[in-house]
């Protein structure tokens, strides 16, 4: 492809709203323009790429067993109100009404429609398994559409979902599926990771994410090193302390704390560790049934786990706190409230620790389970996001977080949506029965931006050659005004085209320097620049887009050492 015959719409600065590296790096690189927030045009740059990724997902599901259809973007709610998800998946769900009145949504995913398909065309045990898969355009109305693609409203998805007649045929499946992305992001030459996850709004019981690792992402992993364990802090338990609580050594003292009410500020005022500070919050679950969450100072509610053991809650109110506890938020605790108590697991190993008083300006100092709060084993749960240092849940080391962004998920949906929409099959024996359900997706517009996070220097986009826009990029000096120049240019374009590389021919009558800058900026791995000066001794230079410097490579021999290095 010469630049001269393609469209390049590169930029200089970054537009000011731009975030993050990948955002800045592809509105500068033209890969995208935006139309409206959360709304991007894909340019001829940004498509190559975006296609290649598709391609090669494509390729695994394919290889995978997995067959490919095409669902309606548009969805009737009618398909919505069966599973009830209509009244309760929330604003993301863009709803539109046609000519006729009837609404309709512009699909955030595709489980009813999928499952409609299933229930209309499978009727026996003998057309299972089967998983099908789409790449299609998805949209979600983010409240907060930002970092570009990484979270925009309307985004490119590869979705998948598999039917079978029993949960060890689903196992089977999940498994494959777990190796076809691993196999994806292994071709794509990115640095990832799979880790056990929440199922969240989707639902089902199995589910593991498959994250991009990179400083930008949004999510927090615990792994450890010495093991396979891997999961989202979401999701990873923490480890209850194997040793027992010490015995109490202080006696309980009431002591004034004017204006200290978070944790640092206690902390420093009794010059300890926020590790001996008993943290107390407050909330409220949907059936209005006021408790309190205690944690160590130094550790973070996780509110899944606590919705796990609550149900769905929030945060109580300042006058709420007032109401059921007499006092302010910041001097709450446990001694001599009336009020339902959760106590972590870590907490509850504490012992002569400092907390609240219920009363406005005071702590407590000195206090211990069982001989000052009444501790039921019952109450005792995790409910807290492991940290650096954490027993492994495995047993074989400790742990340690990353950060990633997520890219790939999968579910073992099991009968949830089938059981909703009636999606039922005969067995061997004419017995009716309800399909197992799998659920298999992948951001596929995310992970460009994700490469990128991973992928990029003070240059520009340092994409792996399997999603390169480009695998060559030629850049000829003089080349309007050097004859010589000119021939070896063609030649060699022609060639690296019959050899079949991606080559693009910078054609273009700019500066060496701008031809340059654009080459890197747009993440080309591998660039050769002819000039005169280096055609006298039969030459020209080749360099990596990774590389320090060029070097000098005999003309005839620079398509070889391209080839190689490909």
């Amino acid at each position: 492809m010469r630049v001269s015959q393609f469209f390049i719409s590169t930029l200089k600065e970054a537009p000011s709203e731009a975030e993050l590296p990948s955002h800045k790096l592809m509105m500068r690189a033209g890969y995208i323009k935006k139309l409206a927030s959360g709304l991007y045009t894909w340019m001829p740059l940004g498509l190559r790429v975006l296609r290649k990724v598709e391609n090669i997902v494509r390729e695994e599901m394919d290889r995978s067993g997995g067959i490919e259809l095409l669902m309606p973007a548009v969805q009737p709610a009618e398909l919505w109100e069966e599973t009830g998800r209509w009244a309760v998946f929330g604003p993301q769900m863009l709803k539109i009404k046609d000519r006729h009145d009837n609404q309709f949504c512009f699909g955030p995913t595709h489980e009813e429609v999928i499952t409609d398909i299933a229930r209309r065309e499978i009727r026996s045990y003998r057309q299972l398994p089967v998983n099908f898969y789409q790449i299609q355009t998805k949209f979600r109305d983010e409240v907060r559409p930002r970092f570009g693609v990484m979270r925009a409203r309307e985004f490119m998805m590869k979705d998948s979902y598999s039917f079978h007649a029993d949960y060890a045929s689903l196992e089977q499946t999940y498994r494959v599926m777990y190796e076809t992305y691993s196999r994806i992001f292994t071709r794509l030459g990115l640095q990832f990771r799979a880790v056990a996850a929440d199922t969240g709004a989707i639902g089902g019981s199995g589910s593991h994410e498959f994250h991009v690792l990179a400083d930008a992402g949004e999510d927090a992993l615990a792994f450890c090193p010495d093991s396979d364990y891997a999961a989202n802090v979401e999701l990873a338990e923490a480890v209850a302390p194997r040793a027992p609580r010490a015995p109490a050594s202080q006696e309980m003292q009431k002591a004034i704390t004017p204006g200290q009410k978070t944790i640092e500020e206690v902390a420093a005022f009794f010059s300890v560790s926020a590790q001996n500070v008993l943290k107390a919050i407050a909330v409220v679950t949907h059936e209005d049934e006021f408790v309190l969450l205690l944690l160590r100072g130094d550790h973070t509610l996780n509110e899944i786990k606590a919705g796990k053991v609550l149900g769905e809650f929030r945060f109580a109110s300042d006058d709420e706190i007032h109401r059921n506890m007499n006092c302010r938020a910041g001097y709450i605790g446990p001694v001599g409230s009336q009020v339902r108590m959760l106590v972590d697991r870590t907490a509850a190993a504490l012992s002569d620790f400092i907390c609240g008083a219920n009363d406005d300006g005071f702590h407590y100092t000195g206090v211990n389970f069982a001989r000052d709060v009444h501790l039921d084993e019952a109450s005792v749960h995790d409910l807290r996001n492991v940290v650096a240092g954490d027993a492994s849940p495995d047993g074989k080391g400790s742990l340690e977080i990353c950060r990633g962004i997520e890219v790939g998920h999968i579910f073992q949906l099991r009968t949830k949506y089938a059981e909703a929409l009636n999606a039922t099959f005969l067995d061997a024996q004419g017995k009716t029965q309800v399909m197992e359900m799998g659920c298999y997706g992948i951001g596929v517009s995310r992970i460009v931006a994700a490469a990128i996070e991973q992928n990029f220097d003070e240059r520009g986009i340092t994409l792996p050659p399997a999603m390169s826009p480009f695998q060559l990029a030629i850049v000829p000096i003089g080349m309007g005004k050097s004859e010589a120049v000119r021939n070896a240019v063609e030649q060699l374009y022609a060639d690296c085209k019959a050899a079949g590389i991606e080559v693009l021919l910078d054609d273009r009558d700019e500066r060496p320097g701008v031809m340059f800058a654009d080459m890197e900026l747009i993440g080309i791995p591998h660039r050769i620049v002819v000039g005169d000066r280096g055609l006298k001794e039969g030459n020209v230079e080749y360099q990596g887009r990774r590389d320090a410097a060029a070097q000098a490579v005999s003309l005839q021999s620079a398509l070889g050492l391209v080839q190689s290095k490909l």
